[in-house]
């Protein structure tokens, strides 16, 4: 029932965008495309949410910043295909947008924490959905036309993990859970949004995405090390 009510809302925010900003027809095709993936995770995922019988709160605001993800792919579909520019007031409204997501980020695992909700499920969905708007937040950055191509692995770099493990298999094994990661994480969503808003010079973006790009590598080659040292031992 909340998938199909969050899908409402999004469409009656997509139409706004449609009107306000210009969005066209690959727009909407992407925006429930990424909704349609995420609903997917939820239906097929949900088994792990045990023992809890609820949806719950928590899970409530990931899919609301799934939703707000969904919109900001729908900006990546029509800008990918050269159908729109990301002109300056396009640029804040997203931004603004973004911003929200990044807030609510904090808020969904407070709540469930305090709610005594926590899952497996809950923390891989939250996972995705960051990873999803990262991978939007990157494609949105280098379609300002400051940074180069390369400011895509801001945000493809956990599907490269992801990758690397399929690959090879210590890289699979769980890691612990480290406030490490959520504080790299949500810096590297305020420097994608502070360089997607039009604040900074356009000198100042390649390096402020470098730097958020350089925490990231840091992270994950923290994580391969420790996961390494654990197989040796």
């Amino acid at each position: 029932m909340q998938l199909l009510t969050v899908a409402v809302g999004l469409m009656a925010a997509a139409m706004a965008l449609r009107v306000l900003a210009a969005i066209g027809w690959r727009g909407l095709l992407a925006a429930f495309s990424c909704y349609g993936l995420v609903a997917a995770f939820v239906v097929i995922d949900l088994d792990r949410h045990a023992p809890h019988q609820r949806f719950g709160a928590a899970n409530s605001v990931t899919l609301a910043r799934a939703a707000l993800t969904a919109l900001l792919w729908g900006v990546v579909g029509e800008t990918m295909l050269g159908a729109r520019d990301l002109d300056q007031s396009l640029r804040w409204l997203l931004a603004v947008a973004a911003t929200w997501a990044l807030v609510l980020d904090g808020v969904d695992g407070w709540i469930a924490r305090r709610n005594g909700t926590t899952s497996r499920f809950g923390a891989d969905f939250d996972l995705e959905v960051d990873c999803l708007f990262m991978l939007a937040l990157a494609l949105l950055v280098y379609s300002t036309g400051q940074v180069g191509v390369w400011v895509l692995s801001n945000g493809l770099m956990r599907y490269l993990f992801v990758a690397a493990g399929w690959l090879q298999p210590t890289l699979a094994a769980p890691l612990k859970p480290l406030r490490r990661r959520k504080v790299i994480c949500a810096v590297q969503g305020a420097v994608l949004i502070a360089t997607l808003a039009p604040i900074f010079p356009p000198e100042a973006v390649p390096p402020l995405c470098l730097a958020g790009l350089a925490l990231l590598i840091y992270s994950f080659g923290a994580d391969v090390l420790s996961l390494v040292r654990v197989k040796r031992r």
